[in-house]
């Protein structure tokens, strides 16, 4: 069953002319429970990390593959800035609209006042397609990397690309 905060994600993507693949599977929290519903898609699935600074005044989307090991601190000097630590649920809810667990970049479509700022590893922005979360963590959709770049071209958020 399509939850409402899809429906408003499928018709951005549709308006920008977007083309994407929607499955659904079991709740998934963490990258272990991605994994087990990932094996048999052509696609791979990118962990997605909603970030802030220590005075939770400037927010990061992290993507990053999600065999890597991530540090704030690696993250915090490639960026210039203090330590960087997970936003709170409170956060994530206010600035993104979205839960624990269903962190995506879909969820940039709640931030219309463009305050988060996307943080992507040079190894997603290589990949062919990838899996994420279509604002619920119940179903995810697949889409080509070059289409999730026109996706977030057109979001407004500023977007630099990084090495984990």
């Amino acid at each position: 069953m399509i939850a409402e905060k899809e429906f408003a994600v499928f018709d951005v993507l549709t308006a920008m002319g977007i083309s994407f693949e929607r499955f659904e599977h079991d709740a998934a929290m963490t990258m272990d429970d991605c994994d087990l519903f990932d094996q048999n898609k052509a696609a791979a699935h990118c962990k997605n990390l909603f970030l802030a600074n220590r005075q939770g005044t400037r927010f990061y989307l992290l993507l990053v593959n999600g065999e890597k090991r991530f540090h704030t601190k690696d993250v915090s000097r490639q960026l210039g800035i203090s330590r960087l630590s997970f936003g709170t649920d409170e956060q994530l809810q206010a600035v993104l609209g979205l839960k624990p667990g269903a962190v995506s970049p879909m969820g940039l479509i709640n931030d219309h006042e463009h305050r988060v700022h996307v943080l992507l590893d040079k190894d997603v922005a290589n990949w062919d397609r990838l899996i994420v979360h279509s604002n619920v963590n119940t179903a995810s959709i697949i889409i080509s990397v070059i289409d999730l770049l026109r996706f977030l071209s057109l979001c407004k958020n500023p977007v630099t690309q990084i090495s984990i």
